[in-house]
């Protein structure tokens, strides 16, 4: 909604739904509630101790108490290009590397540095919810092509070229995927990259979850893949998913020089420099090991085998096993247009609602990401958490 306080363009943006659902699980929790939320998008881990101290350090240090260069300090520009060429194979320079308060202004800075007024940008879906809001704010259009659990949550190239027109600028494409857990095949990250090459399409690639696949599901970067493909893509990442460190707001682009340029003069007017203390403390996550990912992945996937099993026990929802990040994705149109303690729900904000009114328990319901009829359930919570708040909606739907 508008009116005539706020400008149309930000009146017209709509709020996080995901962080609107973790508010709501929260505020009902403060008030007494034993409210169990499945909404939000973190683990449910401490940031390493080694990533602690560095900070703890860099605070009391003199030198990290005043403005640093705007895209990054040089130290840890290096060691994200480092540590991408370990992790993907994608051999990058530092120059190429601009860091981000959090991957929401990574995402933010490279649709509006690379859109233009009257641009398309190609979002399959379901998306996160952040992706469609600066493609709006650049004056481009979002232009959304369905997948269903019937296909993996994959998009193919026909898909693609059906959506093609003389206005497409760029595709965002995310493995592992948020909301669904899906996480694309080689061949198929290849296929999709040789037609970006072949009709001069952007790629903005998100990899926030490289870190988080299951079983013999591997990860694979598009730059990678099709190299061809460097010079039109932007890569996406952070700290924030593999480390634990949501709260340290730490992302970064990697891309092209000129568009790391053009994204660089941007921040300078927006934010400037990242807070050197998360800077340090990220140049110390992405120097070290990955052994506390190996351990929140494992926890994790045992948490993912549990969740699918829960789901799929109960009449009326159908849940695809998820392959990568933190996140169950079931379609729940089964218990849609049917009687739950005395309400009828028509679609899944409606029963997003009874289930955390009746059961305490909050989910996402699917609209949020372009999918209605499907809700996402993160499992980055606490098992017993986890296994109780799928028991309550199987006692919910079970009474009727």
């Amino acid at each position: 909604m508008t009116n005539s306080r706020v400008s149309a363009l930000i009146g017209g943006i709509a709020p996080s739904a995901t962080l609107a659902v973790d508010a709501k699980a929260k505020a009902l929790r403060a008030s007494g509630e034993s409210v169990i939320g499945f909404g939000a998008g973190e683990p449910d881990f401490p940031t390493p101790e080694a990533v602690v101290q560095v900070a703890v350090e860099a605070a009391s240090d003199p030198r990290w108490h005043h403005y640093s260069p705007v895209a990054g300090h040089p130290d840890l520009r290096e060691a994200i290009a480092q540590k991408t060429a370990r992790d993907s194979g994608y051999e990058v320079k530092p120059s190429q590397v601009l860091v981000t308060n959090g991957g929401k202004q990574a995402v933010y800075q490279t649709l509006l540095t690379l859109l233009d007024p009257g641009d398309e940008a190609i979002i399959p879906a379901p998306y996160w919810t952040t992706y469609p809001e600066p493609v709006r704010l650049a004056g481009a259009t979002p232009v959304y092509i369905e997948t269903t659990e019937s296909t993996g949550f994959r998009v193919t190239v026909a898909q693609l070229e059906a959506a093609r027109t003389e206005r497409t600028k760029l595709l965002i494409f995310v493995s592992p995927s948020n909301p669904t857990g899906a996480v694309y095949p080689r061949e198929q990250i290849e296929q999709i990259g040789r037609w970006a090459v072949e009709h001069g399409i952007w790629v903005v690639t998100d990899e926030i979850y490289e870190h988080l696949t299951y079983g013999e599901t591997e990860f694979h970067s598009m730059p990678v893949v099709v190299p061809e493909l460097a010079d039109q893509c932007v890569v996406l990442n952070g700290v924030a998913k593999t480390y634990a460190m949501t709260g340290w707001r730490v992302g970064w682009m990697i891309g092209p020089a000129d568009v790391i340029g053009a994204a660089t003069n941007l921040q300078s007017h927006s934010t400037s420099n990242v807070c050197n203390v998360a800077q340090r403390a990220a140049l110390q996550a992405v120097s070290g090991d990955l052994e506390a990912v190996g351990v929140m992945r494992a926890t994790f996937d045992r948490r993912r085998l549990t969740i699918h099993r829960m789901l799929n026990e109960i009449p009326g929802v159908s849940c695809m096993e998820p392959e990568g990040a933190f996140y169950a994705f079931p379609s729940v149109v089964g218990l849609l247009g049917r009687s739950l303690a005395g309400h009828t729900p028509q679609t899944t904000l409606e029963l997003a609602d009874l289930v955390l009114s009746e059961a305490k328990v909050a989910f996402v319901p699917g609209e949020a990401f372009g999918a209605p009829g499907y809700a996402r359930f993160s499992f980055a919570l606490a098992d017993d958490d986890m296994i109780e708040g799928v028991a309550r909606i199987a006692r919910l739907v079970a009474a009727g």
